[in-house]
């Protein structure tokens, strides 16, 4: 399966912009499953920015590792904007990031419901003093959902980080 050939570019945009700056970059992934990662570190150099990731599937990691809330997955779901949040500030904190950036949605092709369809999907990013959440309605298989999801992302990061006083 050939890679989004923008997605480099963004990663390599992003990653500029924060090294200039002197920031550090993680990510806690649901249904990009550690592509967006994969994206930022595939980029050479790009270990002085980006300190780490968690690929949270499970609502149990997203509540033990990233610190969501029982209520928060109980009450909204695992794809939400509560969720994508609490997953940003979580894993922010624990890896000790200036920046972090979540996923959470439903890639498909199945697992869709009336209220929450294939494509829909949440990202969050948390900076130091502004936090900035997304919401997606994508469409196309799943590889499209995914890669379409961390081009967004990417993109709606380079925006916040020009404007964003760090």
């Amino acid at each position: 399966m050939a890679v989004d050939p923008r997605l480099f570019s963004l990663a390599e945009r992003v990653l500029e912009i924060m090294r200039s700056r002197g920031l550090t970059l993680a990510t806690a992934e649901s249904c990009t499953g550690g592509l967006l990662a994969s994206t930022i570190t595939r980029v050479p150099g790009s270990s002085d920015v980006f300190l780490g990731g968690v690929v949270s599937y499970a609502n149990r990691v997203k509540h033990e590792l990233l610190g969501v809330a029982e209520e928060t997955l109980e009450r909204y779901g695992a794809v939400s904007p509560q969720c994508a949040q609490e997953m940003a500030l979580g894993v922010r904190r624990l890896v000790g990031a200036d920046v972090a950036l979540s996923t959470t949605g439903i890639a498909g092709p199945s697992g869709g419901t009336p209220e929450k369809p294939v494509g829909l999907v949440y990202c969050h990013i948390a900076g130091s003093e502004e936090e900035l959440p997304l919401r997606l309605m994508l469409s196309g298989n799943r590889h499209r959902i995914q890669d379409e999801t961390v081009c967004r992302l990417l993109e709606e990061l380079t925006r916040f980080l020009l404007r964003e006083k760090f």
